[in-house]
């Protein structure tokens, strides 16, 4: 597990680092406050390992004594840089036919080795509390297999009411992506300006393009427990948005979320810089946590009419549960719901014809053995009611453009089919050096249905083992 820095509201932290994570330097993003003090606007959302002050040296600093941000340039500006790269390999029992695990995403090749993520930042942090406005950004590069599954694919490449063709975004979702380069591809997650605001206890806002704060496991290896990740992360939740988003603590027990999104033709989830621009939708959370910051409790999600063309409503709401058990056990517990009106009935070819819905439950337990080593655990249940959300593989409906052709699988097609999903992840974190963690995991996918009907693994399978390894390390 990673350390805890003590912060103003330090929420439970249970991500240790990606299976390798290379942090290049500090990532102080915000100042280090009492347990006492009121809640920071970083603490206001459920994924609190996406603010987390890493005072640890990186592998170079480690290994070459360098550290670039204590050069005279950075430390004057309040810069910092950094970076991660996290790489793994898994097996699937089944040894699927086309290579795919099924509707698993990130580390989603069977027994081929993945480069996942190179992830690089820079980013000029504001202040956290006073009586002064403070400036400030940050910008995320990402190269890797994981790319696909973090760019601005908000405008998909049939409307999910209508079904016609649809001019996708093309903020990043066409980089290095071809057919010639199926698996490996560039994403800008983030590209945002923020500022501090002393108003009240203080304002932070942003303003571009971030992560969703929406639920509890996040796009970077380095803030998760294990290499894979749930049903409700992958399919139920966006990954980023555009817009607007401020954070306000009410006091060191509340704080709240809110701001406006737009760029996308799915509610806002994944919007871009240059597409469904009139398309504005709601982003909203409250948090509360106990006296002694053992216990949380989340609720965040968005409104908004699907597209420019269709004012249908889709919404999502995450509640996210996180208690301290002991000192050295930690908890989590997550319920996902989301909703689309008059989506296109593909069944039927119907449009505007079904009022889809995607729900799951799924809960974490961590146990600290030392401080650099854990244990954990996850299980979930995640139902795709119509089949809107979940399509396998994940890869091939991600990279699918207008035409119906997708680079990732020339001649294949994502099946999108109503089903429960259901899986178990065991593994373990251990850091044998603070910049380099390893994560080794077994997971155990079912899904509801015969062999060969709609929403299946492949080869018609309705279950799969995976074993895995990665390594994350930290520059």
């Amino acid at each position: 597990m990673k350390n805890i820095p003590k912060r103003k509201n330090p929420m439970i932290i249970v991500a240790a680092g990606g299976l390798l994570s290379i942090t290049m330097g500090a990532t102080n993003a915000y100042a280090i406050q009492e347990a006492t003090a009121e809640m920071s606007d970083a603490d206001v959302n459920a994924k609190a390992e996406q603010y987390n002050i890493v005072e640890t040296k990186g592998m170079i600093a480690a290994l070459t004594k360098y550290d670039i941000n204590e050069s005279k340039f950075l430390k004057n500006n309040d810069i910092t840089v950094g970076g991660s790269s996290n790489a793994g390999i898994t097996y699937n029992a089944n040894d699927p036919s086309n290579g795919f695990n099924g509707p698993v995403t990130f580390g989603d090749r069977s027994s081929e080795f993945q480069m996942n993520q190179l992830n690089l930042f820079v980013q000029r942090a504001v202040a956290t509390e006073g009586d002064k406005w403070s400036f400030g950004g940050r910008f995320d590069f990402m190269y890797g297999t994981d790319a696909v599954f973090t760019q601005a694919y908000g405008v998909p490449a049939f409307d999910i009411n209508s079904g016609e063709a649809k001019s996708r975004s093309n903020w990043d979702l066409n980089l290095n992506g071809t057919a010639g380069n199926r698996f490996y591809g560039m994403a800008l997650p983030q590209a945002y300006g923020e500022a501090y605001v002393p108003i009240g206890n203080g304002l932070n806002v942003k303003a571009g393009h971030f992560y969703t704060p929406i639920g509890y496991e996040t796009v970077p290896a380095a803030d998760n427990f294990f290499y894979s990740h749930a049903y409700t992360m992958q399919y139920g939740e966006p990954f980023t948005h555009t817009g607007f988003m401020g954070n306000y603590a009410v006091d060191k027990n509340w704080g709240v979320m809110g701001g406006a999104i737009t760029g996308s033709a799915t509610g806002g989830f994944d919007g871009g810089w240059n597409k469904q621009l009139g398309n504005w939708g709601g982003l909203f959370g409250t948090t509360w946590t106990s006296d002694d910051k053992g216990t949380s409790a989340n609720i965040s999600g968005t409104y908004s009419a699907t597209s420019e063309q269709n004012s249908s409503a889709f919404a999502l709401y995450s509640i996210v549960l996180k208690h301290n058990i002991t000192d050295k056990t930690h908890l989590i517990l997550q319920h996902d719901h989301g909703f689309a009106n008059n989506v296109y009935n593909f069944a039927t070819a119907t449009p505007n014809d079904v009022d889809a819905q995607w729900y799951g439950i799924n809960s974490h337990l961590y146990y600290d053995l030392k401080d650099n080593l854990s244990v954990g655990v996850r299980a979930e249940w995640f139902r795709d009611q119509n089949g809107l959300r979940v399509c396998s593989p994940g890869r091939v409906g991600a990279a699918t453009n207008s035409s119906g052709y997708s680079y990732a699988a020339p001649g294949s097609v994502a099946a999108c089919n109503a089903a429960s999903y259901y899986e178990v992840t065991a593994g373990l974190n251990w850091k044998p050096t603070k910049w380099l963690n390893l994560r080794p995991n077994i997971r155990y996918d079912w899904v509801d249905g015969a062999n060969g009907t709609p929403g299946t693994f492949a080869d018609g399978k309705t279950a799969q083992f995976l074993f895995s390894n990665d390594f994350t390390v930290t520059f």
